[in-house]
């Protein structure tokens, strides 16, 4: 069976973002469905692009439309789904962008690997957990997925009748102790190393 040759560069990323300005990233958001990972994903995003920093959101369900339509939502179509958007993250990151990911991502395994795809790399990979308590999230229940699993007409959803295993020791944590949308940003900003506005 034929294997793959990896072909480096001629053009390297050093170039690449030197000439440009740039500086890749990965900014993973996990948390439960309805903790606010879009919308903090969003805001950062606006962030970013205000202080002419190039960035991309990778929104785990428009991901299910094309590259990972032929994933399902059993434990290990689940783990390739994270897997093939750590991959893709890694590519924008490796291109100059700071790579957005909000994605639930329940097995702790699944982000240590995508961790590993970008240090392996030598690119910068930061764990953000949405910590936002479970029964805020299932007030909010923004895509109705909490009041389907109670009422029975579905099964599967992490942190209610699937497994969600919070990072232990993520880079940045927002939403256990109340900040704001902007504050949460802002603490994100920090470990990227952009001020806000600047």
């Amino acid at each position: 069976m034929n294997q793959p040759i990896w072909h480096e560069p001629l053009v390297t990323r050093s170039q690449r973002w030197n000439k440009h300005g740039l500086a890749g990233a990965t900014v993973w958001l996990t948390g439960l469905s309805g903790s606010g990972k879009s919308t903090v994903a969003t805001e950062l995003a606006r962030e970013l692009l205000n202080t002419s920093r190039l960035a991309y959101i990778l929104d785990a369900d428009n991901l299910r439309h094309g590259l990972n339509s032929n994933l399902g939502y059993s434990d290990d179509d689940r783990i390739e789904n994270i897997r093939r958007m750590a991959e893709v993250a890694c590519l924008f990151a490796d291109a100059g962008l700071v790579a957005i990911v909000p994605i639930i991502s329940p097995f702790t395994a699944s982000r240590e690997l995508a961790r590993k795809i970008h240090t392996d790399r030598q690119l910068r990979f930061i764990e953000v957990h949405v910590a936002t308590p479970v029964d805020e999230c299932e007030r909010r229940d923004p895509k109705g997925l909490y009041a389907k699993v109670r009422s029975g007409q579905m099964t599967g959803l992490s942190g209610v009748d699937s497994a969600y295993e919070p990072p232990t020791s993520p880079d940045v944590v927002v939403g256990a102790r109340g900040e704001t949308l902007p504050e949460s940003v802002e603490m994100i900003l920090r470990s990227l190393l952009v001020k806000a506005g600047s």
